[in-house]
């Protein structure tokens, strides 16, 4: 073989090489990329779930496996950074710039200061993190979602229904209700208080006092109502409290006061405790909202956040596309069919042996 014939064979051996690995890397881009599609922007990413207290026990038991179970189902390796603030806004806001520095590309928050997390927002969007807001609202920042129960709708339903049952009998003159509204920076409390005004006005009934209490505190709760049995003594004819915890907290007030019968207060939340409360007949109320519900919501909107998808809404609240689901009230004569023969609770859960004796009365076994 010759110079010419050896060189030419070795440019040919070249240009195949050339040639073959050209092809290669084309069909590893295209390995890519179909990876890519099929997994969307979601393979490995983090989402942050922020919780905003401790007081309030669904957060623990319902919110957090709610959205973790949704989270695997949806996104099998995607991580899920969880926190809660208990009461602590300093704290959540440490949790948030936690969440970031880590590389959350979503974060789920539930604000322990509504007016305050947007900074935290408008810090997510600098980096730009998807944001949605959940259960309680961001008022002075344009999160990316928000997903609750309705809350407003909420406050209307609870104090309409002790309204309701007051009127089943007299009512003296000069009575009235008291007021146990959620923590002042709570925007979703002041939609709940908004929601209780709703229900209570030109109702008849009257209020004779309301608070706000920080922190949505049942010991504080339990504080205010003592203060006010001592002021208005037996013209209280009921309270109107704004979940089970400060409802509990009212409820302690009448019992250490001797107050028997307690008059009806109402809840919300449907924790295993308020339900209990229903079942012995020291509350009256409560509204079951399962929180696995809308933390199921809130995995599917991040999931379709990280894919690049825009999450319909089905309405807009402080100028946030929003999903509102409907809240249920539930009482002695609705709570077998609507807690326990729907698998919210077991009775056995519910019906300890020092409330058994009462569920046998209304039929739960």
């Amino acid at each position: 073989m010759n110079r010419t014939t050896t060189r030419r064979t070795a440019t040919v051996i070249v240009s195949a090489l050339t040639l073959a690995s050209a092809l290669t890397a084309c069909s590893q881009k295209s390995g890519d990329s179909s990876s890519s599609s099929s997994s969307g922007g979601a393979a490995k990413a983090k989402v942050a779930f922020l919780m905003p207290d401790e007081a309030s026990t669904r957060y623990e038991e319902h919110d957090r496996p709610g959205f973790v179970a949704e989270m695997k189902k949806k996104c099998p390796d995607c991580s899920v950074l969880y926190n809660n603030a208990n009461g602590d806004a300093s704290k959540q806001q440490q949790q948030f710039n936690s969440a970031l520095a880590q590389g959350a590309k979503v974060i789920v928050l539930d604000p322990v200061d509504s007016t305050a997390a947007a900074s935290l927002v408008q810090a997510a969007h600098a980096q730009n993190v998807k944001v949605i807001a959940y259960d309680r609202p961001v008022s002075k920042a344009k999160a990316d979602y928000y997903v609750s129960f309705d809350n407003e709708k909420i406050g209307k339903l609870i104090s309409a229904s002790l309204v309701q049952k007051l009127k089943k009998g007299k009512i003296p003159a000069g009575s009235g209700v008291l007021e146990v509204n959620g923590s002042p920076t709570d925007v979703a409390a002041g939609l709940i208080k908004k929601g209780i005004h709703e229900g209570l006005a030109g109702s008849g009934v009257k209020t004779l006092a309301e608070y706000d209490t920080p922190e949505w505190d049942p010991a504080k709760a339990q504080t205010w109502v003592s203060g006010q049995i001592s002021r208005f003594g037996t013209k209280i004819v009921g309270v109107v409290a704004a979940n089970d915890g400060t409802g509990g907290g009212a409820i302690a007030a009448f019992k250490a006061a001797g107050v028997d019968p307690v008059p009806p207060v109402t809840g919300n939340d449907a924790t295993v405790a308020g339900l209990q409360l229903i079942v012995a007949g020291d509350q009256y109320n409560t509204i079951n909202k399962p929180s696995e519900i809308v933390a199921a919501a809130a995995a599917d909107v991040s999931v379709q956040f990280l894919n690049g998808e825009k999450p319909t809404a089905q309405t807009t609240l402080f100028d946030t596309p929003s999903q509102l689901f409907d809240p249920t009230v539930i009482t002695q004569d609705n709570l077998k069919a609507e807690i326990v023969d729907k698998g919210v609770l077991k009775a056995g859960d519910l019906c300890t042996t020092a409330y058994a004796a009462a569920c046998a009365k209304l039929g739960i076994s």
